[in-house]
């Protein structure tokens, strides 16, 4: 930790801030790319001001460092050069006057009241104004653990792990129309959620392709270890026509889910423990 350059700006900062010990890793391997070049950083919770002058020192005098917070007395830091926008970050029309002033951002840095809602409106409203190859960060989301921050069923870690299965769905063979294209990717960390941007690479059709190498015509083995389920996709090749009968499809559906689990009753015992 002695070592990390985010950890050396905090601790160099000349007030306080409160950070947890496993972050300064997280910080140094998403933010490091970014020191020295002219960004736009907005980091939402600032009231202490020590996190300002921890980041103004990690990025560099190119960077714009913006501050966001409820308490109307942290606009004493547009004295030390810093930006700073009062107001709740639960209130979509705040969030929207923040990005008509700022314009696009290349951090957003979610340090603020860490209840789902604020984490949740947060992210749906700044996501779309996060610059290509840019990312929005949500930290302290041990929260969606805990109680006293809103419904649990509702959690942000429920929200973002719904998002996981949108990104998911630009597969070509899933519902490719429903998916998330906001955010190419999501990363999770201990008490951090990451959504990196690149709408380029979001808006590249899933398509199957194939090389010009030689092709041995291998055989595929996925389901060596389950002989029922091989002996069911040769037969349903042969009953192709049989999909037009109503409700064949679901039957089919239902037949091939059952028949794919492990076939080994302890395996499958083994295989429950992960969930």
């Amino acid at each position: 930790m002695l070592e990390s350059k985010s950890y050396q700006a905090y601790m160099n900062s000349p007030y306080k801030s409160s950070k947890h010990s496993t972050y300064f890793d997280v910080y140094d391997k998403l933010f490091s790319p970014y020191i020295g070049k002219d960004i736009t950083f907005v980091e939402i919770g600032v009231l202490g001001g020590g996190s300002l002058f921890m980041w103004r020192e990690f990025f560099g005098p190119q960077a714009r460092i913006i501050g966001v917070e409820l308490n109307p007395d942290a606009k004493r830091w547009e004295q030390e050069g810093f930006e700073i926008f009062i107001g709740s970050q639960s209130d979509p029309d705040f969030l929207e006057k923040i990005v008509r002033e700022v314009g696009d951002i290349d951090i957003v840095l979610d340090d603020g009241g860490h209840t789902y809602e604020q984490q949740i409106i947060t992210t749906e409203c700044l996501l779309p104004h996060i610059k290509d190859g840019g990312m929005l960060v949500v930290e302290d989301t041990h929260t969606s653990y805990m109680e006293g921050f809103g419904l649990r069923n509702r959690s942000f870690i429920k929200y973002a792990m719904n998002m996981v299965d949108r990104i998911n769905h630009r597969f070509a063979r899933l519902t490719p129309n429903a998916a998330e294209k906001r955010a190419w990717g999501i990363s999770f960390f201990e008490s951090f959620v990451v959504f990196d941007v690149n709408r380029k690479a979001t808006s590249v059709v899933s398509a199957p392709t194939e090389n010009n190498g030689e092709d041995l015509h291998a055989k595929d083995f996925r389901h060596a270890d389950n002989q029922t389920y091989e002996t069911l996709l040769k037969t349903s090749k042969g009953l192709s026509a049989l999909k037009a009968v109503p409700g064949m499809r679901a039957v089919a559906k239902l037949v091939r889910a059952t028949v794919s689990l492990p076939s080994n009753i302890k395996r499958a015992r083994k295989l429950k423990e992960y969930f």
